[in-house]
């Protein structure tokens, strides 16, 4: 007896495999911000939706937002937004895109190489630079 997939069988069995290589391993976005003379990492895990995340203040003038969006495949990537904090409220002065990284080392300055932001008003400097990491369970 010959068994055919049902249209919605066909279409779950497709969308498995088109799905990302690492959809059920554990990973994350690992930036490494330079502000004053002090580095912090910055992590995220990915989201299904950017606009539940939040910035993150860098100093006193600086708010950094990084969105790691792995689904749906087509918008998802790396996001990374920098705004200075005006007393109005956050102006965006930078912004970068990038496709999902692959695995493995991205070279000294991982997938994004080394950034720099520059706040006009005050004369600051922000650098940063991004890679992804595999989390061991």
């Amino acid at each position: 007896m010959r068994t055919r997939l049902r249209p919605f069988g066909l279409a779950c069995l497709l969308a498995g495999l088109s799905a990302p290589a690492f959809a059920g391993a554990a990973q994350r976005i690992d930036c490494h911000i330079t502000y004053g003379g002090e580095t912090r990492v910055h992590s995220a895990t990915h989201v299904d939706s950017p606009y539940g995340v939040e910035a993150v203040a860098v100093g006193s003038y600086f708010l950094f937002k990084l969105v790691f969006q792995a689904r749906p495949a087509d918008i998802s990537g790396v996001r990374i937004y920098t705004y200075v904090d005006r007393e109005y409220g956050p102006v965006l002065i930078h912004q970068a895109s990038y496709a999902l990284p692959r695995p493995g080392p991205g070279g000294e300055h991982g997938f994004t190489g080394l950034q720099r932001v520059y706040e006009p008003v005050r004369d600051s400097e922000l650098e940063f630079w991004c890679e992804r990491v595999e989390v061991q369970r």
